[in-house]
């Protein structure tokens, strides 16, 4: 996906220019000129600000247009919606997987890869509702509302999502997550 041209159509269509979208979202406008010309790729908080400026989810901003199809139960791995920018720069990228269209549920359900040294961002997160997780491979630091903890494979986290959170591998191996929010805000 071209993330840039995304948010730029995405900022057109809400009648901003990217100075009022820069203000709305704590960044620079320069921020969104490079952002927009994919010069820049947006940290997973970064992304998260702009978007909620409009307000659209991530889940929403990946995933594919409406086709009109029924509903669907299963889905295979190739099937998840990536909805963390992925780009060509240099260094570790977090991988959020989300499972069928969040904006269908009243549930968002992601499948979290986190390689060594991958970060969601220096910015915190912030969004409505609930989440949850638990680590099935690997381990990686969660810090909500300024307590950090290590979590391990088989432990997990339940926090409101309003809280500003973060989440870091600081180990030499992946970390795999599952994870549930609701309602589907992120």
């Amino acid at each position: 996906m071209d993330i840039g041209e995304r948010l730029r159509q995405l900022r057109e269509k809400h009648g901003l220019s990217q100075r009022e979208l820069a203000a709305r979202a704590g960044l620079t406008n320069g921020t969104i000129s490079l952002i927009e010309k994919n010069r820049t790729s947006p940290s997973v908080a970064s992304l998260k600000s702009l978007l909620d400026a409009f307000p659209v989810s991530m889940g929403d901003f990946f995933a594919p247009l409406e086709d009109g199809s029924p509903p669907r139960h299963f889905y295979t791995a190739d099937q998840f919606t990536e909805i963390a920018p992925q780009d060509d720069t240099p260094g570790p990228h977090v991988s959020l997987r989300q499972l069928g269209r969040a904006a269908e549920h009243a549930l968002q359900i992601l499948h979290e890869t986190y390689p060594p040294g991958a970060d969601t961002g220096p910015e915190a997160l912030q969004h409505t509702g609930e989440e949850a997780g638990i680590v099935v491979r690997g381990e990686i630091e969660v810090t909500v509302d300024g307590e950090t903890q290590i979590l391990r494979t088989g432990d997990g986290y339940l926090f409101d999502s309003r809280l500003p959170h973060r989440f870091r591998n600081l180990s030499d191996a992946d970390c795999v997550v599952i994870s549930a929010c609701t309602p589907p805000t992120f």
